[in-house]
């Protein structure tokens, strides 16, 4: 039996049918009409000698056979991505381009500073923006679909794959936020003496949640969780509404309620710190524009508020 030959451009066609849900849609995804579609897919399917789409009233389905060509052509189109990316980046094509990778407490404090800078500097360089989780982040490094990324990482997490290079950009620590009108002894918070105090969480699989439970608990006792926010704008307003106390990053407190205010932990109590970094493939080099990226990021990390707490605008750590 004659090994069958494969046609890129046909096994991509067979992936747009695939995830678009029929033949017309995936030949429209491809560029090109349904009748030269469809012929593509004969070839195909006569090349290895089984059908690999079933045609249905509404749409099509994928046989076994579909299915396994489907697998491997989305993996070889991440591929061709991963190389577009590499072949760019090797010839210089992104001088004026960059792809940059963010979470939203970073985003929304020594990102949006660190761009006001950069787009006065260098208007004509394009800087595109994706916010993602840091599982995500690492996916689109590896993938090219992003250059540059700011991560965060704390003591405990998963170590970082060594075909990254990470340039540390800051420390961010951990802080209290309490009601404006709260008072907390002077020299910072004694985490011991807040035991009886009622908290509130980011939901309970995010990273903030796992260092208010560490902190806690090394200090000797189990938090009192009342309340599970999804973004600390929450977090913020129910704390004002007197609805417990909480534990945040301090970039988190960058833009805050004036109602609310930031502790800083004593250092006796180690509360956690997490690390932010910028960070690249290590087979990457950095072009003109992503070394300009990291200049404006590094002005733009915020220095340690001089008080032990920030209040409303004046003292903001931004």
């Amino acid at each position: 039996m004659t090994n069958p030959t494969f046609d890129v451009v046909t096994l991509f066609v067979l992936l747009d049918i695939a995830e678009a849900g029929s033949l017309t849609a995936g030949a429209d995804r491809a560029s090109m009409t349904a009748s030269a579609a469809s012929q593509r897919i004969s070839k195909l399917e006569q090349s290895i000698k089984q059908p690999v789409l079933v045609r249905l009233p509404r749409g099509v389905e994928l046989t076994e056979a579909g299915q396994v060509l489907v697998a491997r052509a989305r993996l070889f189109r991440r591929e061709m991505r991963a190389a577009r990316g590499d072949l760019d980046a090797l010839s210089g094509l992104h001088q004026g381009t960059v792809r940059l990778g963010s979470f939203p407490t970073a985003s929304a404090s020594i990102l949006s500073d660190a761009l006001k800078e950069y787009h006065l500097r260098w208007p004509d360089i394009d800087v595109r923006v994706r916010s993602a989780t840091r599982p995500q982040l690492l996916e689109m490094l590896h993938s090219s679909e992003i250059e540059i990324a700011l991560l965060w990482s704390y003591a405990w997490t998963e170590e970082t794959e060594r075909s990254l290079t990470l340039e540390p950009l800051m420390q961010d620590p951990t802080m209290l936020l309490i009601p404006a009108d709260r008072e907390i002894g002077t020299g910072g918070a004694w985490l011991s003496a807040l035991r009886s105090q009622r908290w509130i969480i980011r939901s309970a699989d995010h990273p903030a949640a796992e260092v208010l439970y560490r902190s806690c608990r090394a200090a000797g006792f189990e938090p009192d969780v009342v309340y599970e926010g999804h973004d600390y704008q929450e977090i913020q307003a129910m704390v004002a509404a007197g609805v417990g106390i909480a534990m945040v990053p301090r970039l988190a407190t960058a833009q805050h309620r004036p109602d609310v205010r930031a502790v800083a932990f004593n250092k006796a109590d180690d509360v956690p710190t997490r690390s932010i970094y910028i960070a690249t493939l290590t087979r990457r080099a950095y072009t003109p524009a992503m070394r300009a990226v990291a200049r404006a990021l590094h002005t733009a990390v915020p220095s340690p508020p001089e008080n032990s707490f920030v209040r409303g605008t004046a003292n903001s750590p931004e």
